[in-house]
């Protein structure tokens, strides 16, 4: 019989190894959980002095708004209602169902053609599910005439 020599591997071990990549991922995605917060005051700031200087790119018209009813802007992922006269909302135009955007206004719901919900422009709230969470409220700024997003 022939005895052999064992030499130890050289290097870190296969369980130093998996323990490193999970700390790793566990940072990471614990870096990404805290990057996004959402604003925890969803309400619609409206004119006077104490909105002048608000930041934000400017929208509309307020009488671009119908009352009763809202205007979509695509490209700012948004819906501007006016449920009563003077009184202007703003809600996300992304669905709360699976994240799908919406661009199909009629009166006064939003529809989303990926799944059929529907949600009131006027208040966010799901008239229509699978959705069952309200539109996100935004924050907007009227200044005389003008609509801004804050």
């Amino acid at each position: 019989m022939t005895s052999e020599s064992v030499q130890p591997k050289s290097g870190p071990s296969r369980r130093a190894i998996v323990a490193a990549v999970g700390a790793a991922g566990l940072t990471v995605g614990l870096t990404a959980c805290g990057s996004e917060d959402k604003a925890s005051d969803a309400s619609t700031e409206q004119g006077g002095a104490a909105n002048e200087g608000a930041g934000g790119a400017a929208l509309a018209k307020t009488s671009d708004i119908p009352e009763g009813s809202g205007k979509i802007f695509k490209d700012e992922k948004v819906v501007v209602s006016q449920p009563t006269a003077g009184d202007y909302k703003a809600f996300s135009t992304i669905c709360t169902h699976r994240d799908c955007p919406m661009v199909d206004l009629k009166d006064d719901i939003i529809s989303c053609t990926c799944h059929g919900s529907k949600f009131s422009v006027l208040d966010g709230s799901v008239k229509h599910g699978p959705a069952v969470e309200p539109l996100e409220a935004k924050k907007i700024s009227v200044n005389g005439d003008s609509i801004t997003l804050a």
